[in-house]
This record gives structure tokens, C-alpha cells and sequence, in this order.
């Protein structure tokens, strides 16, 4: 805040505070990430650790890849001809082949190989359920905390057991009839096989998952085996269908053939061209005839040679396809066979590990961002200068108390270099601007309730005063305050001053505070509707002490004294970071409004997470 001029601090309307508050700065970020720091690494370490306890109670799942590749055919009536021919199959019919892949047949085919419907080891890969892996943790921990063999151990691991079985996988799923036994194997097939295709090749990539490494690479590669040797029987069941249609049709052919030829030889042994109609048999299926009176000799040579002809290529087709089935080959064939995987494929830690802390930290932030919208306490200057439109003054950061001395009270004398006296000197600065062009002589200081460093700040910025050679007083009107407590604790100071008293009297009750470089008057006021006369008094009969800073009473100890803040020159607004509310905060700033007292701003004490550097920069500034 305090990195723009101090003018343009106090010369900055409300509205443009407003402006600029929808804008989110790297300064916000920052402060933010500070204040929010511990609970997101809470969250942090939280999803790392979850993660962690999810790697220890998984399986390890092993995963083995096998690769085949797909041939297209060259067509019979192609093999003969001496060109290059360029075949290729579609997408179309390489999906196909993935489907084969993926069906039930090829899942039957190995379970029945390798005899997995009862195999113990072929199991589901979902993971271990939530009351495994609590049973598993706590085998872990007990293991390596050297307690697993210890009696009480065992029976709190009994009745552990107990208290998870309902947790556990129901056992009823557990399969009994054969059928069942292969429908599960099927499903569980189904789960640990993934078939891709190779980019737009012809290859297509066989992983099978399983919790053992060799049953995978068993299984992997009896899928492949598997697919080939479907190929192979489809081809073969369909080269058998063919045949023996072949040969179902030369019989038909031959019994034609038969009957032409036999007609032809009863006609041509007649010796006569023509025989009637009642006595030619060649109609229905396969008849060349007409429906005429007459049939001469040629046409029932023709017909008897047409058949003749049709039996000789069926004769001919059959031959070749007798012959060239004991030479049927798969289109596919295995180039990379499957091998026991060494490393587990699944949990993939670094991943794992990697999400947990991605997740905690996206958790943290939502915590942070949800917890910051509801505080309404104040952490920000900007919030001041939002919701109040009145300029905050400065951030003080804490300080450790020490029991040399008066503590937090002499904290500018003790540590002039630290960063919270530069930061005090800087809001030091910001009021004399505030104040301008009037004279700030009578400084009062005022919280919303008590504790929250006011009488810390009354007693550092008197002694700031007081080390640049000028004659400070110090008033104490909270009868409740450290500073009385504390620091005017001798029985010097100890003199009730009410309203009836003599100002000159009064005067003479004054007294200089030991290594602190003011002065200081205590007890002022009896009661807190005495506070305005007695305040009006002192000021009036202390003409040289300059400046005047009043402490007074908290606004939760009423308002009463308010009728003394319109006498002085300046009221500071004390909030303790984190702790005021700004809706008690803006009632304390609409009361001296009301009064009509000259409200300087409001100063942050206890900051645990400054805004800006610049208080130091600029107080530095001012020192020199």
C-alpha cells in the first residue's frame, strides 16, 4: 500500500479503492500464499500420504504384450497375372478383426487352453476393497512396528477382522456351477485384455493385465495363438461348406447331363429328326428345351453339351479346392510374442503419487479461497480501504514478548531497526500527511475492544516522538490497559484525576517515564463520562508537551468517551489482524463519524503476513 506516495494515500477516494479492488495483484497473491501457507500443506501432505497408503494396499498388476499382423489375400483369379498389384485393407476390416479379438469366442478358446475358470490366480482386477486395504495398512504398520507376533496383537487383528467383514467383497458372488465359473472367467478376460491398432498399420497390439506376470504373458500369447487358429477353422469350415455344395450341385449336373444324353441317343436311334412333345422329358430345372410341338436332333445334342460342359467346370472346380485345402493359411500371424514382465505395469506410483499431491493442493486452495470469503475479520488493507473508505495506516508485524524491560511496550527503543519499528515510523509519517495542513498536536488512539495492542502502539509511537527531541505526553484514560498495568505502574502515577480536579494540579501530577523519553498521566478519569472534561483540561494546561497522545478506553467499554474524540487533532483506529471484525470495525469508524472526529485511519497491529515491503523502504526513508 505504502509503495505510492503517502499523498496519494490520503488523497484517494473511496470509489477508487472500489476500482481497484477487482483487480488481483502479485502482492495479494503473495500475501495470500503466506497467510493460507499451512493449511495448504496440510492438504498437501494429506493427499501425498493417501496416495502413499493407496500405492502400499494395492496389487500390483503386470501387464504383457504380444503383436500380430494382419495379410490381406490376393484373389485367386489375381494370383496368375504377372503385374504388381497393390492390396489394402480398409479400416472397415481391420476393425473387424478387433472385434474377433474382442469376442467371446476368442475369450472361450484360451480360458478353455489354459484352464483359467479354475485358476485361483486369475482373479478380478478392480483392487482390494476399503476393508482390505484398511486389514492390509494395519498389517503394515503392526509388521513394521515388530508387534504382529505379540498375543494382543492377534486378537485385535481377529477382531478387526470381524469389525471389516462387512467392508470386505460379498462372498456370495463367488461362482459355484461350471456355467458361472465361465461366465466370470469371460468377464474377467474381458477386464485384463486391451487390443489397438498400430497407428494405420496392419499390426494390432495384444495386452493382457493380470496380478501375475507369466499368466499374463500366457494368456497374451494364447490370444494370439487363439485368434490364428479361429482364422484357420473359419477358413477351413468355409472351404468344407464349399465343397460340399460343390459336390451336392455335380450331382444335380451329372443326372441333367445324364437324361440330355440319353434323349439325344433314343432320338438319333429312331432315325427320325422329330419326336413329339408328350415324349421329350426336358423341362423344369436345367431345360434348354421349348415349349414347341417339334424338338430336332441338333437342339438335343446342344442341350446334352451345355450340361456336359457345366458338369466339367464344376468337375474342375471341385478338383481345385479339394486340392488346395490342406494348404488353408490365417491371414494373420504373430511378429512379437509376449514375455513375463518384470516390473508391474499398475499402480503407476510416480503418476499416482504425482495426482495425490496434485489433488491436495487444488484442495488446499479450495480451502484457503472458502475460508478467506467467510472471515470477516481484518487481514487487508484493502478491506479497509473497501469496505470503510478510510486509508490504513500501516501493517505492524508481532513481536515476541520479553521479560527484560517493559516487553512489547519499548519495542522502537529496544529494536530501532526492526521491522516492526520502520513500519511504526512509517505509519508515523502517514498520520502527520493524514493531518494535513492542520497541526497534529493531540494524537487519540482507540480499538474496537481490548488486547489489541493499543497500549503497544501508544507506547512505541510516544517514544518515536520523543527520540526526534520533542516533548510527548502520554494520557492514559483506559483504566484497564497495559500501559497502566505495566509500564505506569509506580505508585507515582498512581493519583485518581476526576473532574473536579484543578488543572494546575493536574499539571503537577505529570511525571517522566524512565527510559522511554515521555511523559505520562494516569488514572484520567474516574469514570468514562468524566474522560471529555478532564481531556480538555489537560489539554488546555499542557502547552508544551507536544504532541498529546490519549489512550482511550476500548469501543466495547461504551460510548461515553466518544464525547472526547471531536477535542482531539486525530483519532488512530487500532485493529488487531485476524481478530477485529470489520463489521465491529466499521461501527467503531461510523460512531466518530457521527461525533464528527477527525479520523486519521486505521493501523494493523500483530500482522502475521504483511501485504507489501514498502513500509520499511519508506520508513527508512523518513528516518534520514
Amino acid at each position: 500500500m505504502l509503495e505510492r506516495p503517502l499523498s496519494a494515500i490520503v488523497q484517494k477516494t473511496w470509489r477508487d479503492a472500489k476500482e481497484s479492488h477487482d483487480f488481483i495483484s502479485f502482492s495479494d497473491i503473495a500475501s495470500f500464499a503466506k497467510e493460507y501457507f499451512k493449511y495448504i500443506m496440510v492438504f498437501i501432505s494429506l493427499g501425498l500420504l493417501i496416495s502413499i497408503i493407496y500405492v502400499a494396499t494395492s496389487d500390483k498388476i503386470y501387464s504383457a504384450r504380444t503383436q500380430i499382423l494382419i495379410e490381406p489375400k490376393i484373389p485367386r483369379n489375381l494370383q496368375q497375372q504377372p503385374a504388381e498389384i497393390n492390396l489394402s485393407l480398409d479400416t472397415a476390416q481391420v476393425e473387424s478383426q478387433l472385434a474377433v479379438l474382442r469376442s467371446q469366442k476368442i475369450a472361450r478358446m484360451v480360458i478353455d487352453d489354459l484352464g483359467l475358470s479354475t485358476n485361483p490366480i486369475f482373479r478380478n482386477l478392480h483392487g482390494p476393497s476399503f476393508g482390505e486395504r484398511l486389514a492390509r495398512l494395519w498389517s503394515g504398520v503392526a509388521n513394521a512396528v515388530g508387534i504382529s507376533s505379540r498375543p494382543g496383537y492377534v486378537a485385535l487383528a481377529g477382531w478387526l477382522d470381524r469389525a471389516l467383514a462387512p467392508l470386505h467383497s460379498n462372498p456370495d458372488a463367488t461362482p459355484t456351477t461350471e456355467a458361472e465359473r465361465q461366465r466370470f472367467a469371460v468377464e474377467i478376460f474381458d477386464d485384463g485384455l486391451d487390443v489397438q491398432r498400430v497407428g494405420v498399420s496392419y499390426a494390432i497390439d495384444i495386452t493382457f493385465q493380470s496380478l501375475d506376470p507369466d499368466l499374463a504373458a500366457r494368456i497374451a500369447n494364447a490370444t494370439a495363438d487363439a485368434f490364428v487358429r479361429e482364422q484357420v477353422q473359419t477358413t477351413t469350415a468355409v472351404a468344407g461348406d464349399r465343397i460340399a455344395w460343390l459336390e451336392k450341385r455335380m450331382r444335380e449336373v451329372g443326372e441333367q447331363m445324364n437324361r440330355a444324353t440319353k434323349i439325344a441317343q433314343e432320338f438319333r436311334a429312331k432315325h427320325d429328326y422329330s419326336i413329339d412333345a408328350d415324349e421329350t422329358p426336358i423341362h423344369g430345372e436345367g431345360t434348354l428345351g421349348d415349349n414347341t410341338q417339334q424338338t430336332t436332333l441338333e437342339q438335343l445334342e446342344v442341350t446334352a453339351d451345355t450340361y456336359r460342359k457345366m458338369y466339367e467346370s464344376l468337375l474342375a472346380t471341385y478338383t481345385n479346392s479339394v486340392d488346395q485345402q490342406p494348404y488353408l493359411i490365417a491371414d494373420a500371424r504373430v511378429i512379437t510374442a509376449a514375455t513375463s514382465p518384470i516390473v508391474e505395469s499398475q499402480p503407476r506410483k510416480k503418476l499416482v503419487l504425482a495426482f495425490g499431491i496434485l489433488a491436495g493442493l487444488i484442495a488446499g486452495i479450495g480451502f484457503a479461497i472458502a475460508r478467506r470469503s467467510l472471515d470477516r475479520s481484518v487481514k487487508r488493507p484493502q478491506q479497509i480501504w473497501v469496505e470503510l473508505g478510510v486509508p490504513c495506516l500501516g501493517e505492524l508485524p508481532r513481536v515476541g514478548f520479553r521479560r527484560a524491560g517493559f516487553g512489547r511496550l519499548d519495542e522502537a527503543l529496544r529494536e530501532p531497526r526492526s521491522s516492526f519499528a520502520l513500519s511504526l515510523k512509517a505509519a508515523k509519517a502517514a498520520m502527520s500527511l493524514a493531518a494535513s495542513p492542520q497541526k497534529l498536536r493531540s494524537i487519540g488512539v482507540i480499538s474496537v475492544s481490548p488486547g489489541d495492542g493499543k497500549s503497544t502502539v501508544v507506547s512505541n509511537l510516544a517514544s518515536l516522538f520523543g527520540a526526534s527531541s520533542a516533548t510527548v505526553l502520554v494520557i492514559n484514560a483506559d483504566q484497564k490497559s497495559a500501559l497502566g498495568a505495566e509500564l505506569l505502574s509506580s505508585p507515582e502515577f498512581d493519583v485518581p484525576i476526576n473532574e473536579s480536579a484543578d488543572p494546575k494540579d493536574i499539571a503537577k501530577k505529570i511525571r517522566y517515564v524512565d527510559g522511554m523519553s515521555f511523559y505520562a498521566l494516569k488514572n484520567v478519569g474516574d469514570y468514562p463520562d468524566e474522560i471529555p472534561q478532564c481531556l480538555e483540561k489537560i489539554v488546555k494546561e499542557a502547552k508544551s508537551y507536544d504532541p498529546v497522545i490519549v489512550e482511550l478506553p476500548p469501543f466495547t467499554a461504551g460510548a461515553d468517551a466518544f464525547a472526547a474524540c471531536p477535542q482531539l487533532d486525530g483519532i488512530v483506529i487500532v485493529a488487531q489482524w485476524g481478530e477485529t471484525s470489520l463489521d465491529q470495525l466499521a461501527d467503531l469508524y461510523r460512531m466518530l463519524k457521527n461525533t464528527k472526529s477527525p479520523v486519521l485511519g486505521v493501523l494493523l497491529t500483530r500482522v502475521r503476513f504483511v501485504s507489501n515491503g514498502g513500509y520499511e523502504r519508506l520508513a527508512a526513508q523518513a528516518s534520514r
